[in-house]
């Protein structure tokens, strides 16, 4: 593997297309402003940079960055790649990572609006995130010890785990399918609406108006905090250990529920069980 060691790249497409190469302690900067740094690249490995301009990894495969810096202005950074790694990093530029396949983010710093946008198969451990729209029609994720903030996340995601996460989020899970949630904490409104067959076990879920429009629904040893107007039209199985402000309207199943502040019927249809201490 050759490499390139302590130099500052500016022009277009300044090493497109290289392969087997490792690149330490470079800037990619400069006055002549050129976008596509490493496009079309493989078997590349980033320690230690840090990238100013626009769309440094474009098409490229099996690329390894570490201990780097995707800048603000790096615009829409890493798109239509397979086999990326990423650890210990700041990815801080809008539409950091799409459309990308076989991917890994450890030990980082994200702050990209709308990102991860089309990804098939990401794993997420031990990172800090914000953004909104954050992994839009996304699948096959697997999320472990994410802390997120933001708005509109998930959505229309697929076939997915994420565990003993953080997500203060508004819109989340929306449209989701097929999704495991488990040891989690989940502050928002509006939670999984129009989901089918979301799982959430041993979670602490907090804010108005979660889980309306549900297929599939469960909820395993869960606690809901201040949320009321909960399972609107929803098809739900639920065990909570928490007494719940409001249900309104369940379509069918069964809650299972020490206490409710208020249920509310006030349609045709709405048969669903629920099943108190009181």
């Amino acid at each position: 593997m050759t490499t390139i060691r302590q130099q500052r790249f500016d022009e277009e497409r300044a090493l497109y297309s290289v392969r087997d190469l490792l690149i330490k302690d470079c800037v990619f900067d400069g006055p002549a402003d050129g976008e596509s740094a490493l496009k079309e690249c493989r078997d590349v490995v980033v320690e230690d940079c840090r990238f100013c301009l626009r769309y440094p990894f474009w098409h490229d495969k099996k690329l390894r960055i570490e201990r780097s810096e995707i800048t603000e202005s790096c615009r829409a950074a890493i798109w239509y790649c397979d086999s990326v790694e990423i650890r210990n990093s700041n990815l801080h530029g809008i539409k950091a990572v799409r459309e990308c396949s076989d991917v890994r983010i450890e030990g980082c710093d994200i702050v990209s609006a709308e990102f991860g946008w089309f990804i098939r198969g990401m794993t997420m451990e031990q990172c800090r995130a914000e953004s909104e729209y954050f992994m839009m029609r996304s699948d096959h994720l697997g999320f472990r010890d994410v802390r997120f903030k933001g708005k509109y996340s998930f959505q229309y995601v697929t076939d997915s785990v994420f565990e003993r996460c953080t997500f203060d989020t508004k819109d989340a899970f929306w449209h989701g399918k097929n999704i495991l949630v488990r040891d989690s904490i989940v502050r928002g409104e509006y939670l999984a609406w129009y989901s089918e067959n979301v799982t959430f076990e041993r979670c602490k879920i907090v804010g108005t108006q979660p889980f309306c429009y549900c297929k599939g629904l469960r909820l395993v040893d869960c606690e809901m905090i201040d949320t009321d107007l909960a399972f609107e039209r929803s098809e739900v199985e639920a065990n909570l250990l928490a007494p719940i402000v409001s249900i309104k309207n369940p379509l069918s199943g069964r809650i299972r529920v020490p206490a409710v502040g208020e249920i509310i019927r006030d349609i045709d249809g709405a048969e669903g069980e629920i099943i108190t201490d009181a």
